[in-house]
């Protein structure tokens, strides 16, 4: 008599899918576990949270943002996270350096001309890496950096790098080689029959369309220009672009989301800047108060680079005090490059010592500076849903700005890179 097995290949087939299940779930486990984030919990004496300070306060963060804040006791501290005791310490927001030359070092060393001029692009990048570092490393999680100054596309890679995790910087906005008007820039001293590669790109008339279009192209997220420069009849800075070409540059910009920077020192670059629609006003060395007033008016922001003239210079004091009284947003940016990388909070220090209060001080290096940057929903903040870019500090920075100087831990997106 024959054997009915039709039930026992179903029995044993339905055994053989439910192991191979298993299994396939067991093998899965230590990817699921690998793909947990990683979650801290920061407690320091403080927080500094871009807009006031709070004592006793704690931050959790999960991957790459900033998952709760506030008081430690009130927080829900999960069991697997790791623990970070900060004592002494103020937390605040990853600072933000809103005017660096990455690809410059100090005039000291080799001037401008020579930078631009003799040093190699592979040793200006090779230099740019170090001091990506080391400008991390100074707390500053976010730059904008605006210009190459004769090292074509090499912000483009520099970020990608830092994107990608092949060396270790802050995140960067760049500007690649910002744009100039036609024979104004340098380097000079050449041979007038020579034609010398400058340290941005230059434009005139209907041209400009193009060439900040190109500029979006190569991988720009702001342009940069320049309103005036050192190009008077007596070496003098005057005036370089009209006031429609700039307007011409910001609407193409503007078209594509962008925002324009413009380098203006006299009162007449200024003016034309403000009117012509650029966002923020770089160095304004000889601005008055109608100029600054003008500016608040039109929405545009003020970075005043006072570490280039330094603690000394009463004209620029001045300057800035009329600022201040004219109620213009003014941010933090340096100009660093002229300096060394790594010393980019003397211009916080700085924005104190000229006069404004200390609070702000802070906050234009924060808060301030990530909406400049149109940035305030990632940066800026210890704010839960923000990216986790977080420093700390010896002591009360909120009662003495020096004490920026003293990092003793900085992450940035989650990441910790100094502790």
């Amino acid at each position: 008599m024959r054997r009915d097995t039709t039930g026992t290949r179903s029995v044993r087939q339905a055994a053989f899918w439910a192991t191979l299940c298993f299994l396939c779930l067991l093998c899965s486990f230590p990817f699921l576990f690998a793909q947990l984030p990683e979650v801290y919990i920061l407690k320091p004496a403080q927080i500094f949270d871009g807009d006031s300070l709070h004592p006793g306060w704690g931050v959790v963060v999960r991957g790459n943002r900033i998952d709760a804040v506030g008081p430690l006791g009130n927080l829900q501290l999960p069991a697997a996270a790791k623990n970070i005791d900060l004592p002494g310490m103020t937390l605040m927001p990853g600072l933000i350096e809103a005017h660096s030359h990455v690809l410059l070092h100090p005039y000291n060393e080799a001037s401008w001309n020579d930078q631009n001029a003799h040093e190699s692009l592979a040793l200006r990048v090779a230099r740019a890496t170090v001091n990506l570092q080391k400008t991390l490393m100074a707390g500053f999680t976010t730059i904008r950096d605006l210009g190459t100054e004769g090292a074509a596309y090499s912000d483009v890679g520099l970020k990608q790098a830092v994107e990608e995790g092949i060396i270790p910087g802050p995140r960067m906005i760049i500007v690649t080689r910002a744009i100039v008007a036609t024979g104004s820039y340098g380097p000079k001293g050449f041979a007038a029959e020579w034609s010398v590669p400058q340290g941005a790109e230059e434009a005139s008339g209907n041209d400009v369309i193009r060439v900040v279009r190109d500029q979006i192209g190569h991988g720009a997220d702001w342009i940069k220009i320049y309103a005036d420069y050192r190009w008077g009849l007596d070496g003098q800075a005057a005036p370089t672009f009209s006031e429609e070409e700039i307007r011409l540059m910001v609407e193409t910009a503007r078209s594509s989301g962008r925002a324009v920077a413009a380098h203006a020192t006299t009162v007449e670059g200024m003016r034309r800047a403000a009117l012509g629609g650029v966002e923020t006003i770089e160095h304004g060395d000889n601005g008055t108060a109608d100029v600054f007033r003008l500016m608040k008016e039109k929405g545009v922001s003020y970075i005043p680079t006072l570490s280039v003239g330094g603690a000394a210079n009463e004209r620029k004091k001045s300057v800035f005090m009329q600022a201040l009284a004219s109620g213009v947003t003014i941010g933090s940016g340096s100009d660093v490059g002229v300096f060394p990388h790594g010393d980019e909070a003397r211009e916080i220090e700085l924005l104190g010592a000229f006069g404004m209060p200390i609070f702000d001080a802070l906050k234009a290096a924060t808060s301030i500076d990530a909406k400049i940057l149109h940035m305030e929903d990632r940066i800026g903040r210890v704010k839960q849903g923000l990216f986790a870019d977080l420093i700390a500090v010896d002591g009360d920075p909120s009662k003495d700005l020096s004490k920026l100087h003293g990092v003793k831990f900085v992450m940035k997106n989650g990441t910790i890179y100094r502790q």
